[in-house]
């Protein structure tokens, strides 16, 4: 499986962007796809995750973002979007997309490279 992370830049604050997670393997052999974030000399942290439900799916946030980030999914692009608003220059980190496909032999994990996400002040 390969992930492709897109939308990173150099913003403002207060201002919006949108990150784009192509998947290169169907959405629906995916336990769920998150977005994580690295900031200068921190660890990597989870930022937001989507997992996929055989009616719902269910969404889970960092305290950090919640209210101001969203993530969703379009099944006919096979692509997961995380839309971020009233950006802080504390939320500038490199982000990465992150997939779990379930398999019969077991479940695995798939990395994207990342994205840069600058927040001026």
């Amino acid at each position: 499986v390969q992930l492709q992370a897109s939308g990173g830049g150099l913003v403002q604050a207060g201002g919006s962007l949108r990150l784009s997670c192509v998947v290169s393997a169907s959405i629906h052999s995916l336990n769920h796809v998150g977005w994580h974030r690295q900031g200068p000399g921190n660890q990597r942290e989870l930022v937001a995750r989507i997992t996929f439900g055989a009616r719902r799916d269910s969404t889970n946030y960092a305290d950090s973002v919640k209210g101001r980030f969203a993530i969703s999914r379009d099944m006919a692009k096979n692509t997961v979007y995380l839309q971020m608003n009233s950006l802080k220059p504390e939320d500038t980190a490199v982000y990465y997309c992150n997939a779990q496909q379930r398999l019969f032999s077991g479940e695995y994990d798939y990395w994207g490279q990342g994205t840069q996400v600058t927040v001026s002040s």
